[in-house]
């Protein structure tokens, strides 16, 4: 079912939850992907990670929503590869980010110790920060 009207206005109560919280351009980003992704390969998991995807180049998840990167890129080596790639994702943050950017997103989200942290260390503390403000903001 197309998430963008004819009009083309994104239908926001068709998105994902985490999308229903975020700016109008990562809705749009998302929804005209899907319904391009999905007339290409059907409904299902394929159409919907290319939409993540598209999605992942412009904005990273922070806690409960998605924000506007400073610039457009990969945001983790999944997405750097493609289609096919079998590297691990970072589920919306931004781990191509530097470590500076890394830590203002843990202070935002309020995470501990995020000062002795390395890299991947804040990496995977975001992501596990995102999934808890995600479950809080669905219940």
């Amino acid at each position: 079912m197309p998430k963008v009207t004819k009009s083309g206005k994104v239908k926001t109560d068709e998105l994902p939850s985490t999308l229903q919280r975020s700016d109008k351009l990562a809705q749009e980003t998302y929804a005209r992907t899907l319904d391009s992704a999905e007339e290409q390969y059907g409904d299902g998991e394929r159409a919907h990670r290319t939409a993540y995807s598209a999605l992942k180049h412009t904005h990273e998840k922070v806690g409960d929503h998605w924000e506007q990167k400073d610039a457009k890129g990969p945001s983790d080596e999944q997405a750097e590869g493609g289609r096919g790639t079998a590297k691990e994702t970072a589920g919306g943050v931004n781990a191509n980010a530097t470590k500076e950017h890394l830590y203002e997103v843990a202070k935002k989200l309020e995470i501990p110790k995020r000062s002795t942290m390395t890299k991947k260390e804040l990496v995977d503390a975001i992501q596990k920060a995102n999934e808890r403000e995600t479950r809080k903001a669905r219940n």
